[in-house]
């Protein structure tokens, strides 16, 4: 990281250097591809997710892989991206946090028109610059499986969730996971502490604790590293659900299933698209069913019973013929959020905006 972190400055110390650079300087034999994280590559999370993806473009030929980690969602990510763009030779970047994308992805798309930007998470709209491309995975599909799992396995009825941003996509894998409880277990309740960011590991294991201490006995999260979530869990004594990557080998006796990127299907996938020359769709989604997310092994507490069920529903959504928000729906204002009859499968629009709670989950979005 020294070295990029040198160029980085190198870089801002030399403005016209950045401007009169040749875009492809180095690497000129290799398609070149920049990846940069918020966090650590080595987090059990999202950016550990996605560090997986790029490991499986190494092993394409012709390809060369460019990574910076612990990047912060400022000004910063610009001078890393133009580094790359400008010391490496990128043409394809995947910038993967959430605050990369605006104002800063879309400022060095309109500087740089020639290169590919593929941001996780963003929503690309037509007034946006072409070269920008949004991609995300429908992950609350399989956060529902794992709630289905959590709702059976729960001896208390009792559930946790230590969640990062009301955002609407983290939104949607506290209602999918409440919704997938449900099916088994109606009484079943869901206790969700916001930290207040995507990594706060003193407020996550505070959060952690508290919900063991309210009775919860399987907790689950969504927040960038949820290492410090699941072995404070387990220390604890609860079951826990993994999120972003498998955490079975933290606790194994005490995993019982998780939801999980598959970002090294999806990365190869768009490299070869790009380097054929083929167009990289701007808006790009999918989940079980195009194998962008999975769900994670089911562990030894995990009956036979709720297995049957969770791969039943599982069949369904990889099938695309099974939807999760559908009314009628109640938040946990006792709101109807979804009215009876309607259905919002997972490319609705609205479920973009989602802000809300689900009936069942205890906590606040404000």
């Amino acid at each position: 990281m020294t070295n990029q972190f040198s160029r980085r400055h190198l870089l801002q110390a030399s403005a016209v250097l950045a401007a009169t650079l040749p875009v492809r300087t180095a690497f000129a034999a290799d398609t070149v591809v920049g990846f940069i994280y918020v966090g650590s590559r080595d987090d059990y999370g999202y950016n550990q997710a996605h560090a997986v993806g790029a490991a499986a473009l190494k092993k394409m030929p012709g390809v060369k892989v460019v990574e910076e980690e612990k990047v912060p969602e400022t000004e910063a990510v610009e001078k890393t991206m133009e580094s790359m763009i400008n010391l490496d030779g990128a043409m394809l970047l995947f910038p993967t946090s959430y605050g990369y994308f605006s104002p800063h992805v879309l400022k060095l798309a309109n500087k740089y028109p020639k290169v590919r930007f593929e941001h996780a998470g963003g929503l690309w709209t037509e007034k946006d610059p072409k070269n920008v491309g949004s991609y995300f995975g429908y992950i609350d599909e399989a956060q529902h499986v794992a709630g289905i799992v959590a709702g059976a396995t729960t001896k208390t009825g009792k559930l946790g969730f230590v969640a990062a941003k009301p955002i609407p996509q983290l939104l949607r894998n506290v209602n999918a996971f409440m919704l997938g409880a449900k099916l088994a277990n109606p009484n079943a309740t869901l206790q969700v502490i916001f930290t207040g960011d995507w990594s706060m590991p003193v407020k996550e294991a505070e959060a952690t604790n508290s919900l063991i201490d309210a009775g919860v006995d399987v907790v689950t999260c969504h927040v960038d590293g949820p290492k410090t979530v699941m072995e404070n869990a387990a220390r604890r004594g609860a079951m826990i659900s993994s999120y972003h990557v498998n955490a079975a080998p933290l606790a194994p006796e005490l995993h019982l299933t998780g939801a999980e990127w598959n970002w090294e299907v999806l990365y190869p996938r768009f490299v070869k698209m790009f380097t054929s020359g083929e167009s990289i769709p701007n808006f790009y989604r999918g989940g079980l069913k195009e194998e962008l997310v999975k769900v994670a092994p089911y562990g030894p507490k995990v009956s036979e019973a709720a297995r049957k069920q969770a791969d039943d529903i599982k069949a369904k959504l990889t099938a695309g013929n099974y939807v999760i928000y559908k009314g009628p729906l109640k938040d946990n204002k006792g709101n109807i959020v979804i009215a009876a009859g309607v259905e919002r499968p997972q490319t609705d629009p609205e479920l973009e905006k989602m802000n809300y709670l689900v009936e069942g989950v205890i906590g606040a979005t404000s």
